[in-house]
């Protein structure tokens, strides 16, 4: 007998990528419109008290936590080429999700899911022989926890037919070329920011379908919706788009609901 999986849509969010002395970092109010938070694990940005803070918010705002890890380069941001050896890839990720899966479990949270972050999210997203490494590491760490790709990618395939866990990603504020690619935000018109648009494009995402930037519709089956929470208005925009889901009967959920169980074997 096949199983449907329910439906519904996750809604996520890079969040902890602050350093706790900064007074202006507050993202409470938009923990009220995710459900799902992937939390900076102090290699790219973020620090330990940080990250209990954060792992704090998931647990008093029924939010589901992840690892955001990235590669050790606060200057760049993680979002810079480092040339590393795969010993150092597996060491970098280990000790990341080692300190907030041991953060986390002082509080009784559990981590979820996985979603790497910057540079280290674009390189493995077209590589198989990395997104088998990885798939393979997380499966040593936990056989349960959720990868988080983007939609229709080499990882997410990968990872489908290797039997994991496995979240796929679209990108609402992100504009997609006729073959299902982000575009590089280089190029003008890749990143949306009027309000309006990135919320009608959230709820065709729930339902299915994207308009690339040449106007022709894509069909995605995505699990999870990225909510950039450092662009202005962010708590605004979220608040809008659980609001334009809940008017078009879509409901919300964390993704540990929307995801398959691992296969067996």
């Amino acid at each position: 007998m096949t199983v449907e999986k329910p439906g519904g849509i996750d809604l996520n969010c890079d969040t902890g990528e602050a350093f706790s002395f900064q007074k202006n970092y507050r993202p409470e109010r938009l923990f009220e419109s995710i459900t799902s938070a992937n939390i900076a694990c102090g290699f790219h940005a973020g620090d330990p008290v940080q990250m209990i803070r954060t792992l704090r918010l998931c647990s008093e705002s029924g939010v589901q936590a992840g690892a955001h890890p990235g590669l050790p380069d606060p200057l760049g941001f993680g979002r810079r080429r480092l040339d590393i050896s795969p010993e150092e890839l597996d060491s970098y990720l280990l000790y990341q999700l080692g300190a907030l899966k041991y953060m986390a479990g002082s509080l009784g949270v559990q981590l979820k899911h996985v979603k790497l972050h910057g540079y280290l999210y674009n390189m493995t997203s077209s590589d198989q022989e990395l997104s088998r490494r990885i798939i393979g590491l997380l499966e040593r760490v936990d056989k349960n926890i959720i990868l988080v790709a983007p939609c229709g990618s080499v990882m997410h395939r990968t990872a489908l037919d290797l039997g994991a866990r496995v979240a796929a990603e679209a990108f609402a504020d992100r504009a997609y070329d006729r073959k299902g690619n982000i575009v590089p935000r280089s190029e003008p018109g890749a990143v949306i920011t009027d309000p309006a648009e990135v919320i009608d494009r959230v709820v065709g995402i729930a339902r299915g379908e994207i308009v690339s930037v040449d106007g022709s519709v894509l069909k995605l089956k995505a699990d999870t919706v990225c909510l950039h929470g450092d662009t202005p208005g962010a708590v605004e925009l979220a608040q809008g788009i659980r609001r334009a889901l809940q008017e078009s009967a879509i409901p919300v959920r964390s993704m540990e609901n929307l995801v398959s169980a691992p296969k067996e074997g």
